[in-house]
């Protein structure tokens, strides 16, 4: 973490209160329960993301055009953003391990739901149960790397738990999208409430007693959004979320259609998109920190780059897997930025910096994915290419040109 600005410590003096610490477990231990965090994290983003590998045959089946359908990522992030601050608060003095465990059996519940919904309205209280489960468990969850393994190993461990976001892509939803084909979209869902169950047990196991070192109270919402540096990563998170899942949330519609990929084509194509995005998690966890401005622009740029070529260039498929690559590549660096940006914004209260984090993510990925929709509907998925690097441009030029702080 960069060192104190002042008006750092007023900030978490007047809005957080320290409740009893934790020590760190032995090192494998600790790291037996990051990992089992990661795998949770996987589960919830895969859940929340299958939908994009998803959106044709469930679309068919409950007879919904694809931006109706698209409505299935725009829920959960609405619901998410709500979920973060209000269940952060609500148990603020519950212990977060009992927490995480319970919000992983609502994430099976809603897995379970959605593999038998027999009408799309089911499918949707399905997605409210996402909703949740995302916005309590990213807040809780992600800053708890320093509570389970030794301070020299924060920062890996944070990469590592990060780490999830690609790894939905480059498995969840290709693996999803090639058990869609052979056993049908309902089965994807049931394979994911058997997994979550498992991560349910892993981390029943795993986790220590984790009572909260602090109690996180409205105020440091109200204190941190008051900051330059907050508002300035509101700003720059609304600007990228809304490139990337406004245009990527369309892109199996947009290779089906304008690249005539057949759907093995498509798994292969989102797989190795997914695989570039571990690789930028990777490099970002390496950069950010001495580089946050640079590796973000970078990422929007490269981001901005992809989706305004996809149309001109994604006619062929050697140009659309080239650029799906580079969005990958890009893509994958935008959740360790986004965190870290709010992160140094509020460093003595991590849990409300996250909680900021995931509600302004969650929020603008709804929002991404609802406006891709209705220019998806209105126009094309080419349009909605356009429309997202546009976005992503606009992104990369708030990085650049906020003044430093």
């Amino acid at each position: 973490m960069p060192a104190q600005t002042p008006t750092s410590a007023p900030l978490a003096e007047s809005a957080t209160a320290a409740i009893t610490p934790t020590t760190v477990r032995a090192p494998r231990l600790g790291w037996f329960a990051a990992a089992s965090l990661t795998l949770g994290l996987f589960s919830i983003v895969t859940t929340e993301i299958l939908p994009i590998g998803l959106l044709t045959p469930i679309g068919d089946t409950f007879g919904t055009s694809d931006g109706t359908a698209g409505l299935m990522m725009t829920l959960p992030g609405l619901l998410a953003a709500v979920a973060a601050p209000v269940v952060t608060v609500g148990t603020g003095r519950v212990d977060r391990r009992r927490m995480l465990c319970l919000l992983m059996a609502v994430l099976a519940l809603a897995n379970f739901l959605a593999a038998c919904a027999p009408a799309y309205w089911l499918m949707m209280v399905s997605r409210v149960l996402v909703g949740f489960v995302i916005g309590a468990f990213w807040s809780i969850g992600v800053g708890l790397a320093e509570r389970l393994v030794p301070a020299e190993r924060v920062g890996r461990a944070t990469a590592v738990i990060f780490s999830a976001v690609p790894l939905g892509s480059v498995l969840g939803v290709p693996v999803g999208t090639l058990l869609a084909q052979l056993a049908g979209w309902r089965a994807v869902f049931v394979a994911m409430g058997v997994l979550t169950l498992a991560v349910l047990v892993a981390l029943l196991v795993s986790l220590p007693p984790l009572a909260p070192q602090q109690v996180t109270r409205l105020a440091v919402l109200r204190d941190l959004l008051g900051t330059a540096r907050a508002r300035a990563g509101l700003a720059v998170t609304f600007l990228i979320v809304t490139a990337h899942f406004g245009a990527y949330t369309y892109v199996t519609p947009f290779l089906a259609d304008v690249t005539h990929a057949g759907p093995g084509l498509i798994t292969a194509f989102l797989l190795a998109y997914g695989t570039a995005g571990i690789v930028g998690n990777f490099l970002a966890g390496a950069w950010v920190r001495r580089a946050l401005r640079t590796t973000f622009a970078l990422a929007a740029a490269l981001i901005a780059t992809a989706a305004l070529l996809l149309p001109l260039l994604g006619t062929s498929r050697p140009g659309a897997l080239a650029l799906l690559l580079v969005w990958g590549l890009a893509y994958g660096a935008v959740p360790v930025c986004s965190a870290t940006w709010f992160a140094t914004a509020a460093p003595h209260a991590p849990e409300a910096a996250s909680v900021l984090f995931t509600s302004s993510f969650q929020a603008t990925l709804s929002l991404g994915a609802l406006a891709g929709g209705a220019v998806v509907d209105a126009a094309s998925v080419s349009v909605v290419m356009v429309a997202g690097g546009t976005a992503a441009v606009l992104a990369a030029t708030a990085v650049v040109c906020r003044p430093r702080a």
